[in-house]
């Protein structure tokens, strides 16, 4: 029988140990319907997620968020919409539970107010992808508000188009030089935004690009090769990446059958505090087409015993475990 202790040597045991007390519990909240962009290839918007009755009450907010503490979640991703339009709700979340609040940046975040609250900022592709994607250059505004914040990090959605041009590591260049870190997921294009098609041989050479910038940017880039592995060919082990295996699913709603493994008592709840949604992401997402990182992160740790298959499996099972860790501000960078 093969234990934990067998399969990893010393310093990775001890990393599986820092990990292995967490019991992460997520559920993910919109925090409001509007936003200030729209995006081409938003899942929230083209998926008509967004036609619930906003909550206004503050009150209720904190009742709600009372609630969910009580149902266990221990870590709440802040959602919108833009949540940084309504800060009244997202300090509800903070003095409640650990909570982490993705934003496209505009709005900075009041430090004063939020001291620790972990920010992952959105940046969809280069200044020039977003110009066409989300209408400005939100890249060169963001950098000046979050420069140098140690509780910030860009979630680069990398499009086909910067592969192989050296335009990835021009963005991750400047995270570094602007004392940022970066993680990497990959554009799913909900809307069909023309020219934005990933091939097999784009996922094969943008998997080497962020191979090879986690090698040259050590203190930058928060990552890991087996979730690259992952994000780009759809395969966990022998399985293949589909709605029959996603985990990221509400669980109260999921009548899949047989069911997957599953995060615990993972819901996505909608802005009006009652309207469950279907997932992390789309409504109307193709899941064999979903390119969402947490979610396939989420996909490996829940398969902890099924990576005990092997020394260097299980190994790869502890560090996408510490990279999920990390972003979310369960340990240190």
């Amino acid at each position: 029988m093969k234990t934990i202790s067998s399969l990893l040597n010393k310093e990775d045991h001890q990393r599986y140990t820092r990990i292995s007390k967490l019991n992460i519990r997520s559920s993910i909240y919109d925090v409001t319907n509007k936003c200030n962009l729209r995006c081409k290839g938003c899942f929230y918007f083209s998926s008509g997620e967004h036609h619930v009755q906003e909550e206004t009450d503050v009150k209720k907010w904190e009742e709600f968020i009372d609630r969910e503490k009580e149902r266990g979640v221990n870590l709440a991703i802040l959602i919108g919409g833009e949540p940084t339009l309504f800060f009244d709700r997202v300090k509800a979340f903070y003095q409640r539970v650990p909570a982490f609040c993705a934003t496209n940046g505009l709005i900075k975040v009041p430090r004063d107010v939020f001291p620790d609250m972990m920010v992952g900022v959105s940046l969809w592709g280069d200044e020039e992808a977003e110009k066409v994607l989300r209408g400005k250059d939100t890249f060169s505004l963001t950098l000046k508000n979050y420069e140098g914040d140690r509780y910030t990090y860009y979630l680069h959605t990398i499009i086909p188009q910067q592969v192989g041009t050296g335009r990835v590591e021009r963005v991750v260049k400047k995270l570094s030089n602007a004392g940022l870190k970066v993680h990497f997921q990959l554009f799913s294009n909900d809307e069909d935004a023309p020219g934005f098609v990933w091939t097999p041989e784009l996922m094969a050479a943008v998997r080497g690009e962020m191979d090879g910038l986690m090698d040259q940017y050590p203190d930058t880039v928060i990552s890991s090769r087996y979730y690259h592995q992952i994000i780009t060919t759809g395969k966990m082990l022998d399985r293949t990446w589909g709605w029959s295996e996603c985990p990221s699913v509400t669980e109260p709603i999921d009548k899949r059958d047989p069911q997957p493994r599953h995060l615990i008592r993972f819901i996505r709840w909608a802005a009006d505090l009652k309207t469950m949604h279907r997932c992390c992401t789309s409504e109307t997402r193709d899941c064999t087409k979903c390119k969402d990182g947490a979610a396939h992160m989420s996909w490996v740790m829940v398969n902890k015993r099924e990576h005990m298959r092997s020394s260097a499996d299980f190994k790869n099972w502890v560090e996408v475990y510490e990279m999920f860790a990390k972003l979310y501000r369960f340990i240190p960078w």
